[in-house]
């Protein structure tokens, strides 16, 4: 049986009431804030107000200091928001407020290796949460006193509403004046409230809400039970085992030690390619397949170094694992310098940062990993070092206009301004949106007077572009530090292109 969620079944009816409150109250907020509005500051507002549902309805926090420092954490996490809204700012601050429900009901992990395992047991039961209660709440009322008070109050007021609006049409048909006064409601204003989009947009937030104010985490069957107590231990001959896994490191580092000297000599040392092969066609071959290799080896390595493995006995097998993370180091290395080149050539993309910042990441994992074995960590320290990595890089991404970026570093290396770099592709730096205004406000300011064709179509895709922004929804629930420099941009005087 799991103790965890017997916790969570077993809620104080007294608490009942103030969740299904907390629940129409949040519907509403998001209703209000969210529902037909662009994306801005009503997503911050709308995640601490369920932060704040979330530490009201918990019941389990007794002391003020955590629930301070939960909501802390909480504007903390949300604050990419408030830059601009984006799929990682939401994400982020989807998993704070996860991570606050858990703890409001003690569900946390103890250890960091159980923190993901916990989330994918908390989303998997989201979508069914509050069905269930519901279908709980009208099947046991004797437990649920609050809520089937409420519900048979609704019910109660049926017949008599339904009566009094046939009574209502009447008098209206009688009398003139009755008729006047209902013409003159305006029914479409409340129709709008049945619209089906908006009722589908009330469901999915009372879903997700639901689950937020009575977390619960699915349940785990017997087989995922015994799954975790089943090992697997090498014999010496196993394809694990010692004497296979000093066969494959000898062979892996000399297949890597060529790897790293044609990347010594030709991408590093910048000797002549052969014929028909230009410097960014290699670099561009070997960025992304020399990732996964990385990732493959990194995978090797952790099973070839775990507690009790063929590592732990063998000083040569630690010598060459220690070789072979320094030369995957190497290759990643190799690989973020392949994707310069091959920027350099072709110009920088969206797709050609991410893969940037991949390759940063994954170069970083292979370090902790050597740290985790010089340093003889457990697995639970290296993947608390994993994750404060990789939510680190998010967290600052977030607040990072690449839009922007890409677009002013394509206009300085273009060959229009640094007369060495590729032709600038206008036409990409349109998909880039408003945010590429001001770096097409310095291309037509670099471009001689003659040029009035590059002119001209500089000036009619950023006329485009400012018209778009211009014509935006206009609301303070959608307002942004980002649009708000832009539009401060926009009314300064280096926004003027000739």
């Amino acid at each position: 049986m799991d103790t965890t969620n017997t916790l969570t079944e077993s809620m104080p009816t007294r608490r009942g009431g103030g969740r299904i409150a907390a629940l129409f109250a949040l519907v509403a907020l998001a209703d209000f804030l969210i529902f037909g509005e662009m994306p801005g500051i009503n997503l911050f507002l709308f995640a601490l107000a369920v932060c704040t549902g979330i530490l009201l309805s918990a019941g389990k926090i007794r002391a003020p200091s955590m629930a301070v420092l939960l909501l802390g954490f909480s504007v903390l996490a949300s604050a990419p928001l408030l830059e601009a809204p984006s799929l990682t700012g939401i994400a982020l601050c989807c998993c704070a407020l996860i991570a606050v429900a858990l703890v409001g009901a003690r569900l946390m992990p103890r250890s960091l290796t159980g923190l993901p395992l916990v989330f994918l047991r908390f989303t998997l039961v989201i979508p069914l949460r509050l069905a269930e209660d519901f279908r709980k709440y009208l099947k046991t009322p004797a437990k649920h006193f609050s809520f089937t008070v409420v519900w048979q109050g609704v019910g109660l007021w049926i017949m008599p509403l339904a009566l009094a609006a046939v009574f209502v049409f009447l008098f209206a048909a009688a009398n003139p004046l009755i008729e006047i006064a209902l013409r003159s409601i305006r029914f479409a204003v409340l129709l709008q409230f049945l619209d089906l989009w908006r009722i589908g947009f009330w469901m999915m937030i009372a879903t997700v809400v639901w689950a937020m104010l009575r977390p619960r985490l699915k349940r785990r069957t017997a087989r995922s039970q015994a799954s975790r107590a089943f090992v697997i231990v090498p014999t010496r001959n196993a394809p694990f085992g010692q004497a296979s896994l000093l066969r494959s490191l000898l062979l892996f580092n000399a297949l890597f030690a060529v790897q790293t000297l044609l990347d010594l000599v030709y991408l590093w040392g910048g000797a002549d390619l052969p014929d028909h092969m230009s410097h960014a066609e290699y670099a561009h071959r070997g960025a992304y397949p020399l990732i996964v290799t990385a990732l493959l080896a990194a995978g090797f390595v952790l099973l070839a170094m775990r507690r009790g493995g063929p590592g732990d006995h063998s000083s040569l097998i630690r010598g060459l694992v220690h070789a072979w993370i320094g030369q995957n180091v190497l290759l990643c290395l190799s690989s973020m310098l392949r994707l310069g080149l091959y920027v350099e050539a072709y110009s920088l993309t969206e797709l050609r940062v991410a893969a940037g910042l991949w390759m940063g990441l994954v170069a970083i994992g292979l370090v902790l990993i050597l740290l985790r074995i010089l340093l003889n960590r457990s697995n639970e320290w290296l993947i608390a070092a994993n994750l404060a990595s990789l939510i680190a890089v998010l967290y600052i991404s977030a607040f990072i206009d690449f839009p922007d970026v890409i677009a002013r570093f394509n206009v300085a290396h273009s060959q229009e301004i640094s007369h060495e770099g590729p032709p600038l592709d206008i036409y990409y730096l349109s998909t880039l949106g408003p945010s590429a205004i001001p770096a097409l406000d310095l291309h037509i300011r670099a471009l001689p007077e003659y040029r009035t064709d590059k002119i001209s179509e500089a000036q009619l895709i950023r006329g485009s572009l400012v018209w778009k922004f211009e014509h935006r929804p206009r609301d303070w629930r959608s307002w942004s530090f980002r649009s708000s420099r832009l539009e401060a941009y926009l009314q300064s005087p280096a926004a003027i292109a000739r």
